[in-house]
């Protein structure tokens, strides 16, 4: 199978987390089992069976492969995709896959959905997905995934369940909706964007950008670029419930080595075995 871009894969709770990310070249992720992604800066053709995609800002190495992505689809007389963007580019974003489809000569249909900070939106009867306000040069949006569950209501866990079932069918509400914070995905943000949204901290698996690491770094200037240093992470690593956090984006300055080299200094236990770097 075709395979013209990097691709990193890890299991982990019975989810498969595909992609890549390099900081100014490329960034995608897909989960396959939630048959959804983040983001497109490039796009492997092995992915091209996923139908939604999030979309964090318009930097072009989050979404230059849309255009082809959703070409391909067509193509292969799929479905079109759901794309899901922040609001304020969904005019400029459809625009320009109206300036490829005349010149590929060929429509290039997706449905597109804006979203605001804040909202929330069904992805499936199982999953929901709420946006984030994030802090980059241009807005971003972060994403968390929910496992939308029901949970029997406390005054009808003592009954049988038979008992349970004839209430049901009498018409009687016997659980509620419980949402539980499944997926975490920053796009480009500096720390301010994970302060303003704890709920990032309490997500099962966290991806999440740190793009700098070295000592010589000037975190104010990283900062007002929208991005994170390794010095954030150490400063926030009492508040990371999470189980899985995925460190990504890293500047091309740093090599494999080199950046293992630089978080193990300052984070020994990889925020006790939590913590896989993705390079």
């Amino acid at each position: 199978m075709l395979q013209n871009v990097p691709v990193k894969s890890f299991q982990f709770g019975g989810l498969t987390i595909e992609g890549y990310s390099r900081a100014a070249v490329q960034t995608y992720w897909r989960i396959n089992e939630l048959n959804l992604g983040f983001d497109l800066g490039a796009h492997p053709w092995d992915f091209m069976g996923t139908p939604t995609w999030l979309i964090s800002h318009c930097h072009l190495d989050h979404i230059a492969a849309l255009p082809s992505f959703v070409a391909r689809r067509r193509l292969m007389k799929m479905t079109p995709p759901r794309i899901i963007i922040p609001a304020y580019a969904e005019v400029a974003v459809r625009r320009m896959l109206d300036s490829f489809a005349s010149l590929d000569r060929g429509k290039l249909p997706c449905e597109l959905i804006g979203l605001e900070p804040g909202d929330r939106y069904e992805l499936s009867r199982e999953l929901v997905l709420e946006t984030c306000e994030m802090s980059h040069r241009i807005p971003c949006l972060g994403y968390v995934i929910y496992d939308r569950r029901r949970k029997l209501l406390p005054q009808f866990t003592e009954l049988r369940g038979e008992e349970i079932r004839d209430l049901r069918n009498s018409g009687v509400e016997v659980t509620r909706e419980v949402l539980v914070p499944l997926i975490g995905y920053t796009g480009d943000t500096n720390p301010q964007g994970l302060d303003r949204n704890p709920i990032l901290f309490e997500t099962k698996i966290l991806i999440a950008e740190m793009t700098f690491l070295a000592d010589d770094h000037q975190l104010q200037y990283i900062h007002k670029n929208g991005h994170m240093h390794l010095e954030d992470f150490v400063a926030r690593a009492e508040r990371f419930e999470n189980e899985l956090v995925i460190a990504s984006h890293f500047s091309t300055r740093y090599h494999r080595k080199e950046a293992e080299k630089l978080i193990l200094r300052r984070l020994p236990t990889l925020l006790d075995n939590r913590l896989q770097i993705w390079l």
